[in-house]
């Protein structure tokens, strides 16, 4: 059922679940609950669609790294930022969860094979096949990767979503439809609730743009609102302890983490038809749209005391030049104008066009103009970000149109973040004169005196970051360094769970969509399996004052 809170009388709504955002992760933990049986509530604060007034709400300040307009950062309808997701698909290396010596405040309270069984079952929300292709599998198709040292220098594999609107609204009918499912739209949950021992939420305080107030009371509460706003919403529902639910330790916002990009160099090759063939675009691989990229080995990141950052080798215009007026008008229809239906449709009928293109013409197009001296073999870094407690979200004293403090964002990187992009493209550059494939030209910002990480509008349509939200309700079994445990409830409070990319400790190699919705997934079951002890325990204890009562009245 879907009720839209503009048109609603309700003031009480009470329910079993409560979960606040219908994105991949509160979509995915709907989803599972309800196949267990459970009853579940969604508040989505946007509609269907773009809407300018519902957009302002993401609003904020940016005071840290040059970032992205936070209003543009992410999306606020059903299906969230998934409407204009790039749909790549790929899983955290078992490293990415691991406690690195090297890397502060890394290590996760749960590992890969913990993860993976919903890995595994994650794929089919995807569209793909349970059989993940491998490097070698390229080879097969008449693709052909330089030999690389895997210690040294790896080849990491995204697959791709096919399907543009796998979470919008028109694409869940399956919840729409569902008895024990209601969704509320245009309902911004404002703060939210707890007892007085601040042990446990009762309710959640939700409001419309045109004030329409609503409480919402459950047994469980699950907020997935995004790497911001989730952090947001804890930070401002202080009517208890003043501080914000889950932030005894001063961790709600803290340990903000993105994926940043930049141009980490270039290969100078007699071998730039085949690198191109190989890097420079996608494969369909056993019926899979599948690309390749660079990650260091295991042993790399050990002995150089790296990230496990990423790069591929892509057709770029060298820095100094202007960008392709083609490029510019994607751009501008992807940055620019404002996600509506129509916008999103020019900008997927453009990508779409792209790709086809790509598939028919590359690698012969960049090839001809890198021998025209119109484009370079450049290293397009996508890298981990460290996880860094001076990142991070906090709250102005500024209100937006429905009384919540806007956002304050300080998003900061490290020297360990260019100490792995300078480290993964001098290995490569040995690698490509071990194998006589060639010279890697690094990056001048690399190696400056004074490193500060530097972005290049001409690498990457994002050029920036991957508008990738990590960290900020961050997962520990220790309250003292995360605000959540390993099962994704907040540190003290019994029935409040964090589902998304703000609970991730590190950042990892990968997109994380991902891995939302595995540990999404995950979340639910625990979810599930904890109100089943609940329901099983009462209805037993129930029983037993019955059967007490008959046996003293017999």
């Amino acid at each position: 059922m879907h009720i839209d809170l503009e048109n609603s009388d309700f003031v009480d709504f009470p329910t079993d679940i409560c979960i606040i955002g219908a994105g991949v992760a509160g979509i995915t933990v709907a989803r599972r609950l309800l196949m267990a049986g459970h009853t579940v509530t969604i508040l989505e604060s946007g509609g269907f669609d773009y809407e300018d007034e519902t957009a302002e709400l993401n609003v904020g300040e940016s005071i840290g790294e040059p970032y992205y307009e936070l209003h543009h950062a992410r999306l606020r309808w059903f299906g969230g930022t998934s409407a204009i997701w790039g749909g790549r698909v790929a899983e955290f290396d078992p490293i990415d969860f691991e406690k690195r010596d090297w890397v502060p405040h890394s290590g996760w309270p749960i590992n890969y094979e913990e993860i993976k069984p919903y890995y595994d079952e994650a794929r089919a929300l995807f569209g793909l096949p349970a059989v993940r292709p491998r490097p070698k599998d390229f080879h097969n198709a008449g693709v052909n990767f330089p030999p690389f040292d895997d210690a040294e220098v790896s080849i990491k594999l995204w697959s791709f979503d096919k399907k543009v609107n796998r979470f919008s609204f028109g694409s869940c009918a399956d919840l729409a439809e569902h008895p024990r499912c209601t969704i509320l739209t245009h309902a911004t949950v404002v703060a939210l609730a707890s007892n007085e021992a601040a042990s446990a939420v009762t309710s959640a305080d939700v409001r419309s743009l045109s004030g329409r107030q609503l409480r919402v009371m459950a047994q469980c509460f699950v907020v997935a609102s995004g790497g911001i706003e989730n952090a947001r919403l804890l930070l401002d529902s202080t009517s208890t302890n003043g501080i914000g639910i889950g932030n005894g330790h001063d961790l709600v916002g803290r340990f903000f983490m993105e994926h940043p990009h930049a141009r980490g160099g270039r290969i100078v090759t007699a071998s730039s038809w085949d690198l191109l063939n190989a890097f420079g675009r996608r494969h369909k691989i056993m019926g899979q749209d599948v690309a390749a990229l660079i990650a260091p080995g295991a042993a790399l990141q050990a002995r150089e005391a790296t990230l496990n950052t990423s790069l591929t080798i892509a057709p770029r215009q060298p820095s100094h030049h202007s960008q392709f007026l083609g490029v510019r008008a994607y751009n501008r229809i992807k940055h620019d104008m404002n996600p509506t239906r129509a916008a999103r449709w020019f900008w997927l009928m453009a990508k779409r066009a792209a790709t086809y293109t790509q598939s028919v013409v590359d690698p012969l197009r960049p090839w001809l103009l890198h021998k025209l001296g119109r484009m370079e073999l450049a290293l397009l870094v996508r890298a981990e970000q460290a996880p860094n407690p001076d990142s991070r979200v906090t709250l102005s004293e500024e209100r937006d149109s429905i009384g919540m403090r806007r956002v304050k964002l300080d998003w900061r990187l490290s020297d360990l973040d260019i100490h792995s992009v300078d480290r993964l493209v001098s290995a490569l550059g040995g690698e490509m004169e071990r194998l006589g494939q060639g010279r890697i030209v690094a990056a001048p910002w690399l190696a400056e005196r004074e490193r500060a990480w530097r972005f290049d509008p001409l690498v990457s349509a994002h050029h920036i970051a991957g508008y990738h939200h990590m960290g900020t309700t961050r997962m520990s079994d220790n309250p003292r360094h995360g605000v959540v445990d390993r099962h994704c409830r907040v540190h003290g409070v019994g029935n409040l769970y964090i589902a998304g990319s703000s609970v991730f400790p590190t950042s990892g190699w990968a997109n994380p969509t991902f891995t939302i919705a595995a540990l999404a997934m995950r979340t639910a079951d625990h979810i599930s399996q904890q109100l089943q002890r609940v329901q099983s325990f009462l209805s037993t204890d129930l029983c037993s004052h019955r059967c007490g009562v008959q046996l003293g009245q017999a």
